[in-house]
């Protein structure tokens, strides 16, 4: 590849890095956003049991939501290719004086990527399955207001399904109440990250120039990491003691 072991080149892959790295911030708090207005919603749609509800508003959001997603998937793709490109240069023997700070640089870029690329998948199962069980109740819905409506109807059993029905809608509150604070608390994260961000590159710089500093660097990194899977362990178990409770 031509002027592959100049140091502009290096220069030009890790703008790029950072520009798709910007659009994906943006875009995936826009994409949390959506998923979070598409839930309140439905939730509004389950006060009006009229057949007449209209639909239009969750459609336009229904193809909001495929339209981001291409493009999140789009933008991920390229960010790869950058982070792919940007290994194959620290390989080149031009670039061995400075391997171990350009593989430090790489590596903090893969670790956004994979972050971000978590990040979409999450809040893409969350709104998928949000809209998978909206179906599944407004099937429900239709199969109960069916049932009332036709001949001999039985008002024991009617009140039973009746009954079920609102089982179901507070459950599916709870539910919603949960992922809403979850989809905060990313948001709140989000945030922080960014801050963090650009202390860290201040930090990193330090510490290419002075590896005690690098070692301790490493050394909170770790620490860090540890403590993200500590949280996420507990938060996991919450959810799932949660969901044990409203499907009890």
């Amino acid at each position: 590849m031509a002027g592959i072991g100049g140091s502009n080149y290096w220069e030009d892959l890790r703008k790029q890095a950072r520009q798709f790295e910007n659009e994906l911030d943006l875009k995936l708090v826009s994409f949390s956003k959506l998923c979070t207005s598409y839930s309140s919603s439905r939730e509004g749609r389950r006060g009006d049991t009229s057949d007449t509800t209209p639909l239009l508003n969750n459609s336009t959001q229904d193809r909001m939501f495929d339209t981001m997603s291409v493009e999140i998937e789009q933008l991920l793709a390229k960010l790869t290719l950058v982070n792919d490109k940007m290994a194959e240069y620290t390989n080149t023997p031009g670039a061995s004086s400075l391997n171990a700070a350009l593989m430090h640089t790489l590596q903090r870029h893969r670790d956004i990527l994979q972050d971000y690329t978590h990040e979409f998948h999450k809040t893409k199962g969350n709104f998928l399955a949000i809209r998978e069980r909206e179906d599944l109740l407004g099937s429900v819905r239709k199969d109960i207001e069916s049932y009332k409506s036709g001949s001999g109807v039985n008002n024991r059993r009617t009140e039973m399904f009746l009954k079920e029905h609102e089982h179901l809608r507070n459950s599916d509150r709870l539910m919603d109440d949960t992922i809403s604070i979850a989809m905060a608390t990313k948001e709140n994260m989000t945030s922080q990250r960014g801050f963090l961000k650009s202390i860290q590159s201040r930090v990193n710089t330090l510490a290419n120039r002075f590896p005690t500093i690098n070692n301790l660097i490493q050394r909170i990194n770790l620490r860090k990491r540890r403590d993200s899977l500590i949280l996420g362990t507990v938060i996991g178990v919450c959810t799932i003691l949660l969901l044990l409770y409203a499907f009890h």
